[in-house]
């Protein structure tokens, strides 16, 4: 799909620079992007997340004025845009003249730092958070998310720039011919908004796994690829996919619920935390991994009067605008959100593992690295956000 398409569509491709080392490599990014000018990326949502912090990063260094300029032009772009699918429609047209405005006097400049040719990104490798798409959609650089895995030559749906096929959270509509069903855990066909096993069947399936015939036929079954995610089909055509069922958190009373989409919205929304593994298995209480963003961090350690205290209960207070009350509230369960956190000094990286080759956390491999911290996080005093294992890495963090 990365490659193949191109050629026969006759464009051209481009990599980025390979550093000697990983940072390198991330480094060079935007020095290829200006390099290049390309009409798209193809990117995984943690790219399209540091583009953004880079973004905002440059906004706030003009200014209070041109922050809040900047925050007005994205507020009514948001508007304008609605869940994307709405774009322009109804009353929203009436804000047309105001956004054209906008994207002449703040947005163009955005996108020149990505070579002022983009039209859009293609996300895919891991659940994008539909905040993040709002963002790009809003500055004139759409991001569509995709779905898809390797089993399935690996594209199943997606947005895209077409009028109507794009909708804020979704993964878009299925590409064709290609039959999608959303199953129980009995097997059973469930309808429309009901939330299941996503399987597919296509000639984009796989034969098989090579030499595996086991693995094989507990995944294709009578033709069909039964993914391991979850998700559900709405009446006009949009899939939603809502994470791995291995990845499901589960409560003490046998409730289950996806974490992918929560921990990528606190992830997005908060400027102390930059990532989040969220935990749950048949626990009394959910519970976090947090990994701070140091420079946030030293900043707010020298607003608070260096009280690393105080800036544990800031780094814990983050999960706090998502429940009742908070400005992100309603749009996660309350039950779901972490009651306690861990913070911790290590970042999840593809160096030590916790992070693959897409950018993807591996959340078997966090959990079971930062294991001790996740049992400490039940007891009274590993509860609590300022305990010594907290403070310990805040101090490594902030010296």
């Amino acid at each position: 799909v990365g490659f193949y398409i191109m050629i026969a569509c006759g464009a051209t491709v481009a990599t980025v620079q390979i550093g000697r080392m990983p940072m390198e490599t991330l480094k060079n990014i935007p020095v290829n992007i200006r390099e290049v000018r390309p009409h798209f990326l193809l990117s995984v949502p943690a790219l399209a997340k540091n583009f953004r912090k880079s973004i905002e990063s440059s906004i706030r260094a003009k200014g209070r004025m041109t922050e809040g300029l900047f925050r007005l032009a994205l507020k009514t772009a948001y508007a304008y845009n609605g869940d994307g699918y709405r774009r322009g429609r109804g009353w929203r047209c009436v804000l047309q003249p105001v956004v054209a405005l906008f994207d002449v006097t703040l947005f163009r400049k955005v996108r020149k730092a990505f070579g002022g040719e983009l039209r859009f990104f293609v996300g895919g490798g891991a659940l994008l958070d539909a905040e993040l798409q709002r963002f790009f959609y809003a500055v004139g650089m759409p991001m569509f998310q995709g779905y898809g895995l390797s089993e399935a030559t690996p594209v199943i749906s997606t947005n895209s720039p077409r009028p109507r096929k794009c909708r804020f959270g979704s993964s878009g509509t299925l590409v064709q011919p290609l039959d999608c069903r959303i199953l129980d855990e009995e097997g059973r066909e469930v309808p429309h908004g009901q939330r299941g096993q996503i399987v597919v069947r296509g000639e984009n399936v796989m034969a098989g796994y090579w030499k595996n015939p086991e693995a094989t036929a507990d995944t294709v079954r009578d033709g069909w690829l039964h993914t391991g995610d979850m998700g559900y089909l709405t009446d006009d055509g949009f899939l939603y996919v809502l994470g791995r069922f291995k990845s499901l958190l589960i409560a003490s009373d046998g409730e289950k619920y996806s974490p992918e989409g929560m921990e990528e919205a606190i992830a997005d929304a908060s400027r102390l935390i930059d990532q989040i593994i969220v935990h749950n298995n048949q626990n009394p209480y959910t519970v976090a991994i947090v990994v701070p963003n140091r420079d946030e961090l030293r900043r707010r350690y020298q607003t608070c009067g260096n009280d690393l205290v105080a800036l544990a209960r800031e780094v814990a207070g983050e999960i706090d605008a998502f429940r009742a009350g908070g400005v992100h509230a309603g749009e996660f369960p309350d039950r779901w959100l972490p009651s306690a956190v861990a913070i911790v000094d290590e970042a999840f990286t593809e160096q030590n593992g916790l992070v693959n080759s897409t950018m993807k956390v591996v959340r078997s491999r966090v959990e079971e690295h930062f294991r001790d911290r996740l049992d400490a996080l039940y007891t009274p005093e590993g509860k609590r956000p300022d305990s010594a294992q907290n403070l310990a890495s805040l101090k490594k963090l902030v010296e």
